[in-house]
């Protein structure tokens, strides 16, 4: 007989209608819900057999009642967002949180990943968000004792959440195509480790899959690597201005990387969409006040149905049998870097 699927707080957000942040402080008692909410959530989570994780203190092996975040640095919005959201989860449940920041550094990174048995005397799980591990990383990570949980990776032996990038790009992509934008450009980044982060490769095959539709292909001369910042978009965007040609739009692979592409824009006199459509993904903050069109990606939820998972791992003897990927709704926002082609 055929187990049931597993009930996560991903299914009462989408019978209740809400967003996982908000179920998850609604299922834990926490203020700053409405009563319309409570009452929603109550009736998702009755409807489908879920309970809340429970505190800390009955960890089924747990000894030290804390968690580590680890992620490439503190500092960058998405895991900024991440952080904060995964942090209220581990607070409210009882756990002390150690955040872990690898600074990009590569000393930073083996040092911690080559020593887990220290690791695991002071915390007793890992929330990992997009750090590139290799499979033999991998391999020792799970090995370790240590329940682990992951944002924005792939192929790993246990539970992620994420976004489908390759579709977050196929729609930005398609959103250009759609206006009648047919010579386009790409501000991408590329990936740092052997395979379990594949964002920037997987929005790039996004980008080339929608042009693929319209039988197009990628110019190489407009396929930048811009990497995921400000800096990079601004020194990107220079080059294909400077020294390349100007497209008739131009899809860049993060928000932040559109952000320096707009300012390099504003350096030499020109703007969007006047001179080109822009369009990014993320959402970032920053995106309504500079009228950036991009994909919404739910961060805070990512981060906060993750330390969901995690706890539930931690409270869960033996290893987890089957874990999975979780993906989140990305939703287009038009804003007015991006119009017709005239």
């Amino acid at each position: 007989m055929a187990k049931a699927p597993r009930v996560t707080i991903q299914d009462v957000a989408a019978l209740s209608g809400l967003s996982i942040c908000t179920v998850s402080r609604a299922l834990r008692g926490l203020p700053n819900v409405s009563e319309s909410a409570h009452r929603k959530v109550a009736d998702a989570a009755t409807k489908l057999g879920y309970k809340a994780s429970s505190a800390a203190s009955r960890l089924a092996g747990g000894t030290t009642g804390s968690v580590a975040i680890i992620a490439p640095t503190a500092t960058a919005w998405f895991f900024a967002q991440a952080v904060e959201a995964a942090e209220e989860v581990f607070a409210d449940s009882g756990f002390d949180t150690v955040l872990i920041s690898l600074r990009n550094t590569p000393s930073i990174h083996r040092k911690v990943f080559s020593d887990l048995d220290a690791l695991a005397q002071r915390v007793d799980g890992v929330l990992l968000l997009n750090i590139a591990l290799s499979s033999g990383e991998i391999q020792a990570l799970a090995s370790s004792g240590l329940a682990v949980a992951s944002v924005g990776m792939q192929n790993v032996p246990w539970d992620n959440v994420g976004i489908d990038n390759e579709d977050a790009a196929y729609q930005a992509t398609s959103h250009l195509l759609g206006l009648g934008h047919w010579d386009l450009a790409i501000l991408s980044g590329r990936e740092p480790g052997e395979g379990s982060v594949a964002t920037a490769t997987d929005r790039l095959n996004g980008f080339r899959r929608a042009l693929a539709e319209h039988h197009l292909t990628a110019d190489p001369d407009l396929v930048m690597d811009a990497g995921s910042s400000i800096e990079g978009g601004r020194r990107a965007m220079t080059e294909l201005i400077e020294n390349r040609r100007m497209p008739s739009a131009i899809f860049a692979g993060c928000d932040e990387t559109a952000f320096g592409a707009l300012m390099a824009l504003r350096e030499l006199g020109l703007s969007a969409p006047k001179n080109v459509s822009i369009i990014g993904i993320d959402d970032h903050q920053m995106s309504w006040f500079l009228g950036l069109s991009t994909m919404a990606q739910p961060v805070a939820d990512q981060g906060a149905f993750a330390a969901n998972l995690l706890i539930e791992g931690l409270q869960r003897p033996g290893p987890l049998s089957a874990p999975a990927s979780h993906l989140l709704d990305t939703k287009l926002i038009e804003r007015k870097s991006t119009r017709r082609k005239r």
